[in-house]
């Protein structure tokens, strides 16, 4: 079980906080497809005095429920690339391996930097190609193979990083792949599902999970899910780009001000 983390009491504080901060995160979760990590693990951080290793643990178990939730809302108005998912999920999975392995071997604040970067070129990129809402993602063996290695790449990233997928995968399908921000959306969150239960499961085993604070957040999360992906079919693609662009920055620059201010210990 996991051990209760400091200035994390059982008290009304606790639930209204686990509450808002679900909330919060189910809402982009569904607008951007992504697994609200972003949100979770700072204000866990902050707010309630969780260490970072447990926030990050009780954030990955809320996103199960938050993503399964979003992809029946995304399901629903038939975009979600189901085939699609499952490989990236499954390279995703081999990729988190890697990137753990390679966590204790490369320096992180050149990676940090590294992904900041990326996310920069991203940005860019999200006022560049604007995606059709009616484009698909017909699967080939290069469209395949091009999955599997964005599902590595992935998992890579989770695994080094301890960023979501959803941040990585959604550009890539849009600007790569050439599909609608809605299908990349729902495809995004249902790679997360099989990828967030195998690292929940690692995680508990570790002690790095408090069930009561990711019931509250996951099940708070899975009133507001359903809302932005509704939301989200009703942007105009051109605006949806946009806000994701806005969120993507906000990440950036939170992982610059970590990386900054940790060179400075």
């Amino acid at each position: 079980m996991a051990a209760r983390p400091v200035g994390a009491e059982r008290n009304l504080r606790f639930v209204l906080t686990g509450i808002a901060v679900g909330l919060l995160a189910g809402l982009l979760s569904g607008l951007f497809g992504v697994g609200g990590g972003t949100v979770i693990v700072p204000l866990l951080v902050l707010i309630l005095g969780f260490d970072q290793r447990l926030a990050a643990g009780t954030s990955l178990a809320a996103i199960v429920p938050i993503a399964t939730v979003g992809v029946i809302s995304y399901a629903l108005h038939g975009e979600v690339a189901w085939f699609a998912a499952l490989i990236l999920a499954g390279a995703a999975v081999v990729g988190a391996q890697v990137g753990t392995w390679l966590l204790a071997r490369l320096p992180q604040k050149v990676l940090r930097w590294g992904f900041i970067g990326f996310l920069g070129i991203v940005i860019v990129m999200l006022f560049v190609v604007i995606p059709s809402r009616d484009a698909g993602l017909e699967l080939t063996w290069l469209s395949g193979f091009g999955l599997v290695v964005l599902g590595l790449l992935t998992g890579v990233l989770s695994g080094l990083l301890g960023v979501g997928g959803g941040i990585v995968v959604v550009p890539a399908l849009m600007i790569l792949f050439g599909t609608s921000d809605l299908l990349a959306k729902g495809t995004s969150l249902l790679m997360m599902i099989p990828t967030a239960i195998s690292g929940t499961i690692g995680n508990f085993r570790r002690g790095n999970v408090d069930l009561t604070a990711a019931l509250l957040v996951g099940v708070a999360a899975c009133t507001t899910t359903a809302l932005g992906a509704w939301l989200a079919t009703l942007m105009d693609p051109l605006v949806a780009n946009i806000t994701f662009a806005l969120y993507l920055a906000f990440i950036a620059g939170q992982m610059a001000y970590k990386t900054v201010r940790s060179g400075r210990k």
